[in-house]
C-alpha cells in the first residue's frame, strides 16, 4: 500500500509542523512551501481568509444614522485578484434613510432592479454607477431601504496600487496625484479600490474580496462633524437634513464645512486648532 504509506507519512508531518506556511502558499492549491508545484485542490489543504477581527453582522445591524457614524474610523479592505490588498479608513459618510428621505434612491419606498440592495440585510453593498461612468458604493443599514453612503478614505496599505488603478480611470495625460486626493470622494475611493457594479448586492460579512475590520483609534462623538449632504440637488428641506458625517481635522476628508466646524467650537465641542 505505498500510496497509503505516503499519505500517512504527508499526514503525521503535518501533525509535526507547529506553524502554518504563509498564507499566499494556503491560498494558492498548487504551491508548497518548499515550491512543489505538485496538485493540491481539495478543500483540506486550504483555508478560508478572513480576518477574525473583521467586523460581522451585529455591527451592520443597526439605525443608518448610526450606522453611518460608527463607520468613521474603520477599515474598508479589498483584496485584488493578484492577492494584494489595499486598506482605507472611512473618514466621511452620508446616510440616506429610505422610503421618507427625498434624495434617497429608495424614496417612497419604490423598490427597483437597480436599487435592490438597500433592502437587502444591513451589511450588504449597494454600488450604483453616476454620469454612466463612475461608481459610488453605499452599504445598506436597518431600516426600509436605508444605507449609508462611503464618501471619503484615509489610503493606509496598497497607495501605489490606488495610484495606479486612479490613474487607469481617467483619460489624458494626468499628473501624479496625491495621497490626500486617492479616495477623498466617493466616486474615487470606488476607482482607487476597484470596486465597480460587479460588487453590488455583495455581503461584507462572508466576501472574500471586499471587508471591514474595526479601527484602531474609535473617534470620539467630539471627533465628528455633522453637517448636510452633498450634491442631492433640490430636495427641498431634506437637502438641509444634517446626515453627512466626517472627521474633524482630517484632510482626506472630500468637503470641509468651516461654518459647522466654527459652531461647534463656539459651543464647546471641539477645541479651536
Amino acid at each position: 500500500m505505498p500510496r497509503k504509506r505516503k499519505l500517512l507519512a504527508q499526514l503525521s508531518a503535518l501533525q509535526s509542523n507547529s506553524s502554518f506556511p504563509p498564507f499566499d502558499t494556503l491560498e494558492n492549491p498548487n504551491a508548497t512551501p518548499g515550491g512543489d508545484s505538485s496538485p493540491k485542490s481539495s478543500k483540506y489543504f486550504t483555508i478560508e481568509k478572513k480576518n477574525s477581527s473583521q467586523l460581522e453582522a451585529d455591527f451592520f445591524n443597526q439605525p443608518c444614522v448610526s450606522l453611518a457614524k460608527a463607520f468613521l474610523g474603520q477599515i474598508l479592505v479589498r483584496k485584488l485578484p493578484d492577492g494584494r490588498e489595499l486598506w482605507g479608513r472611512i473618514v466621511e459618510t452620508e446616510a440616506y434613510l429610505g422610503g421618507e428621505d427625498e434624495a434617497s434612491h429608495s424614496k417612497g419606498g419604490k423598490q427597483t432592479q437597480r436599487n435592490a440592495a438597500m433592502f437587502m440585510k444591513p451589511g450588504t453593498l449597494y454600488v450604483y454607477q453616476i454620469y454612466g461612468i463612475y461608481f459610488c458604493v453605499n452599504v445598506s443599514s436597518q431600516g426600509e431601504g436605508a444605507a449609508v453612503l462611503l464618501r471619503s478614505l484615509e489610503p493606509l496599505q496598497g497607495l501605489d496600487v490606488m495610484r495606479e488603478l486612479r490613474s487607469a480611470s481617467r483619460k489624458g495625460p494626468t499628473k501624479v496625484l496625491k495621497d490626500w486626493q486617492l479616495c477623498n470622494g466617493p466616486s474615487k475611493l470606488c476607482q482607487a479600490f476597484g470596486i465597480d457594479k460587479a460588487f453590488d448586492q455583495r455581503d461584507l460579512t462572508q466576501d472574500a474580496a471586499i471587508w471591514m475590520v474595526p479601527g484602531h483609534d474609535p473617534p470620539g462623538e467630539q471627533d465628528v462633524v455633522t453637517t448636510t449632504r452633498i450634491g442631492i440637488g433640490n430636495r427641498g428641506e431634506w437637502a438641509q437634513k444634517p446626515l453627512r458625517f466626517y472627521l474633524r481635522g482630517n484632510k482626506f476628508v472630500s468637503v470641509v464645512d468651516k461654518k459647522t466646524e466654527r459652531e461647534m467650537a463656539a459651543m464647546g465641542q471641539v477645541s479651536c486648532s
